[in-house]
């Protein structure tokens, strides 16, 4: 098969592995920067181009997109989807998932475990805000934020009103969470791909710091899920309509609570922490599912 995966960098690690996976497999990877991709929409024969030069379809697409590119990331996946590729992911459900506020509400109406969580525009709602969620300590998170970057803990209701009164007047969209004491500042990474959950971690945060994000210093570990905890990633990945997903889940006094469903989740941290090869798993869910002209939207919302 021909595989394309966008990638700005083909020297990152996730990217070179599913290279590595896809060469192993007698496959033929074309790695495509995403922003130096376009497209031409015409009546019935979509293309895609770069540098000048037409692409030739391809049988399936592996979309590693950043947060900060994903509407026209969306957009290039889009036309591939229209040219019959087989997408790993849809445009749809990554589009779905990396609105912060939308996904958990999907994920609300579905029943799967939530930190409590608040959203409002007016600074005089700040007050009924903080309540809402339980009082301070309280975290509060930039809808746009990614790697743990724009996510505050507020530890008294002071605090929280302050940074809440400081976002606002910038403009920013945030949301403010319920903070979950008992994780220790720990979260489980699981890692689905189509119905099974293929790996896991748990990542600590560094003594002094509650986010547990890889790129912020945290460590990570092997780790033992309860079928709970399987239950809830895998349901997680398919209300977003993901084939392949990284679920980040809390251990709560109340249950797994999900935290973020991530549509490019990174290979590097699981990888090394599982020793298994997560990027094999990936080019094996194609092989058995790259059918031309299959996408659909997955999910609802």
């Amino acid at each position: 098969m021909k595989i394309a995966i966008l990638s700005r960098n083909k020297k990152l690690y996730s990217t070179r592995r599913l290279i590595e996976a896809c060469e192993q497999r007698g496959h033929e990877p074309i790695v495509l920067d995403v922003l130096r991709s376009y497209m031409e929409v015409v009546q019935s024969k979509p293309e895609v181009h770069l540098k000048g030069q037409t692409l030739e379809p391809v049988d399936a697409v592996i979309p590693r997109i950043g947060a900060s590119i994903t509407f026209y990331g969306t957009a290039v996946l889009r036309q591939f989807e229209m040219m019959g590729s087989f997408p790993l992911n849809e445009s749809v459900a990554i589009s779905r998932s990396r609105d912060k506020l939308r996904s958990l509400q999907l994920l609300s109406r579905k029943g799967v475990g939530l930190p409590s969580t608040g959203f409002a525009h007016h600074p005089d709602d700040i007050q009924d805000l903080i309540k809402m969620v339980g009082g301070a300590p309280l975290v509060i998170k930039l809808l746009e934020g990614t790697q743990g970057i724009g996510v505050v803990l507020a530890e008294t209701r002071k605090a929280a009103e302050s940074v809440i009164e400081a976002f606002m007047g910038l403009k920013a969209n945030i949301m403010v969470q319920e903070y979950i004491k008992e994780a220790g500042g720990a979260d489980i990474r699981c890692l689905v791909i189509g119905d099974k959950v293929v790996a896991t971690m748990k990542r600590q945060a560094l003594p002094g710091e509650f986010r547990s994000n890889l790129h912020r210093g945290g460590s990570a570990t092997l780790i033992k899920i309860t079928p709970t905890e399987r239950a809830t990633a895998v349901k997680a990945a398919k209300i977003m309509g993901l084939n392949v997903a990284g679920v980040d889940l809390l251990r709560s006094e109340r249950g797994p609570l999900v935290m973020e469903v991530n549509s490019s989740p990174g290979l590097e941290g699981i990888e090394v922490a599982t020793g298994k090869d997560i990027a094999g798993m990936i080019i094996d869910f194609i092989e058995k599912n790259a059918k031309p002209n299959s996408t659909r939207t997955k999910g609802k919302g």
